[in-house]
């Protein structure tokens, strides 16, 4: 009665199941965090929009509206919110993504690479989505809303993802061997982009010594090179578009491989407690 599936399948048809695989696990990736996909894509927008808000009230009070760059000042502050939650909401979906102990691994085509892969599409799904409607908002509100290169923009939006996916990927390897220390340093890290991320200045703007102090993020460069593309009249000096990406594919292999060794080595004995 029950006997294995001894049908032969080709490379291509292996891949097409893989995609099915993946797709599927993505739309249960977009709807784990509400039922209703509308309701979770509008609480991702609120958190969004309190953020940008937050953010102008702050900007306006402290008088530091005179630092940011000549043009829309709404879409000054919202080229660097839209970028770091997405690189900490791709990081996070990430890091929360089954692992090899998890039940779900115990059906047949899944594996902890589709979990990675759907987790980090289902984010970047939700945050276009949330971007391209706050943007619409606000363009229907004023009237216009001016970007200079949106093609460049929206690429600095996926790069920060990459960083996101490829940060998080490396905390997802060390977190069945140290959690307490992963739990910990992945936090550290999400709070430390609040000022680290440069969201809040320009880098032309930035004395050396200070400078220095930032150009070790890459979602520092993302942002930058981000306002480069938003604004006609920015550009950008002292950030990159190349050590962002040669940075997020090094971290990606060595996380990739740290989950190849960590799935190897999983027991389901590892979340006991004596």
């Amino acid at each position: 009665m029950f006997q294995a599936d001894t049908r032969y399948r080709t490379t291509t048809q292996s891949a097409l199941g893989i995609l099915e695989v993946i797709f599927f696990a993505t739309a249960r990736s977009v709807r784990k965090s509400h039922p209703n996909a509308i309701v979770g894509l509008a609480i991702n927008m609120i958190q969004t929009m309190t953020l940008v808000f937050v953010f102008y009230i702050m900007f306006t009070f402290l008088g530091l509206r005179g630092v940011a760059v000549r043009g829309d000042f709404m879409v000054y502050i919202m080229s660097g919110i839209f970028l770091f939650m997405t690189q900490n909401k791709a990081m996070g979906a990430v890091l929360s993504s089954e692992g090899p102990a998890s039940p779900m691994m115990q059906h047949a085509p899944m594996s902890t690479f589709v979990s990675i892969i759907s987790n980090a599409l289902g984010t970047l799904y939700i945050q276009i989505l949330s971007v391209l409607l706050v943007l619409f908002v606000y363009n229907a509100l004023t009237g216009s809303v001016a970007i200079d290169n949106p093609v460049g923009a929206f690429s600095m939006l996926l790069l920060a993802w990459f960083v996101g996916v490829s940060v998080g990927l490396c905390f997802l390897a060390l977190k069945p061997w140290f959690p307490q220390f992963v739990s910990i340093a992945s936090t550290i890290y999400m709070r430390a982009n609040m000022l680290a991320s440069g969201k809040m200045f320009l880098a032309n703007t930035l004395p050396f010594y200070i400078l220095k102090m930032f150009d070790w993020n890459p979602l520092f460069h993302v942002i930058d090179q981000s306002r480069g593309f938003a604004f006609i009249n920015y550009n950008p000096h002292y950030s990159n578009t190349t050590y962002p990406l040669i940075l997020a594919c090094v971290l990606l292999v060595i996380g990739f491989m740290g989950e190849s060794y960590t799935r190897k080595h999983a027991s389901m004995s590892w979340g006991a407690r004596r």
